[in-house]
């Protein structure tokens, strides 16, 4: 019976996803070694490093900031102190305009402080959540440029060329290859998913929530177009593609 800890299976371990992207990296260069999609893995590859290390930074504090933060608040604590120390009350001739005028100032210097407050102790996460919005947007851009590299590889070309053109595409890969390119596609797809995935882990952030779960929308539907083609190719080359129709996508 395995004694490894439940905890380990209910986050995802950013040392497993490098290793499969590298694993992936490999298969695709020795397959497709001259292949654009090939420098894409590694692109990926580096792209998974990258993630780890950033979202695993996501969950210490950032120490310039806290010290910061604190200094200043004691400032501002201590000018406000310092402030009401030096404040001379006087009852005579204090009416009640006067009441009004001292309770409209003080609200407006207490809802001043308070945003000073909010904005000091909003800033690490504001500063956590724009690198993590930024390291999302090369997640995105990464599986646009995944979707460009399958975006000609389509069965019918496979099947025949007497609707070609001088502009079309010229196919060079068997029924199998194609299948195992598209494959690997949706793969890498699924990764990028997953390394978005990451940085939610240990930031509770909506904001990146929303760019996580935008991200994970975009690569599931790209992988659902590229599984349209591969069902094709299974049904009309199940020989080529090594079983029978529905059989082969099942196993």
């Amino acid at each position: 019976m395995s004694t490894r800890p439940i905890d380990t299976y209910r986050a995802l371990d950013a040392d497993k996803l490098i290793a499969t992207a590298d694993t992936l990296a490999q298969r695709i260069g020795e397959r497709f070694p001259e292949a654009g999609l090939y420098r894409v893995a590694q692109q990926l590859l580096d792209t998974a490093r990258m993630s780890a290390g950033h979202s695993a930074d996501l969950a210490r504090p950032i120490a310039w900031v806290r010290v910061v933060n604190v200094l200043l608040v004691l400032l501002i604590v201590a000018l406000l102190v310092i402030a009401l120390l030096r404040v001379e009350l006087r009852t005579d001739g204090f009416g009640f305009f006067d009441f009004v005028q001292v309770l409209e100032a003080g609200i407006n210097d207490v809802i001043l402080i308070g945003a000073a407050l909010f904005f000091l102790v909003t800033l690490e996460r504001r500063i956590k959540r724009g690198r993590a919005l930024a390291d999302l947007h090369q997640l995105r851009s990464l599986a646009h440029v995944v979707d460009m590299h399958q975006l000609t590889k389509d069965p019918d070309r496979v099947l025949s060329q007497r609707s070609a053109t001088a502009s079309s595409p010229r196919p060079t890969l068997s029924a199998y290859e194609l299948g195992r390119y598209l494959d690997y596609c949706s793969e890498m797809l699924a990764i990028i998913g997953k390394l978005a995935a990451l940085y939610v882990q240990n930031l509770d952030d909506n904001a990146v929530l929303a760019s996580v779960d935008e991200i994970e929308s975009l690569t599931n539907g790209l992988s659902r177009k590229i599984w349209q083609k591969v069902m094709i190719l299974y049904q009309t080359w199940p020989v080529e593609m090594g079983g029978v129709g529905d059989d082969k996508m099942t196993r």
